[in-house]
């Protein structure tokens, strides 16, 4: 599929909705880490467009005492995709997950 051709007013319009999507996910894996937010709170907002394009690896590697390893592990151990978003999890999934990381 051939990309579109932006006028250079369009693509900085689209930059600048991007650096604020980037923003705003980095805000809340910062509130993540500090406790701030849960992620029980984060799963039920999953129709929030930030929330939606945030990868569950970023979301889980966020939770204080998580690492890289652990959520790789968690991820597999769940069959989830280690390039899968949140708006992409199933209900199953989102249980699993919920209940895995409440235990």
């Amino acid at each position: 599929m051939a990309l579109p051709n932006l006028s250079d007013a369009d693509r900085k319009k689209a930059l600048e909705k991007a650096a604020k999507a980037r923003q705003a996910r980095a805000q809340l894996r910062a509130d993540l880490k500090a406790g701030n937010k849960t992620a029980a709170d984060v799963l039920k907002k999953s129709d929030d467009p930030i929330i939606a394009r945030m990868k569950v690896r970023s979301l889980l590697e966020s939770l204080p005492g998580f690492g890289k390893a652990k959520a790789a592990k968690m991820m597999e151990d769940l069959d989830i995709s280690p390039t899968r978003r949140v708006q992409g999890l199933g209900s199953k999934q989102r249980e699993q997950l919920l209940a895995r990381i409440s235990s």
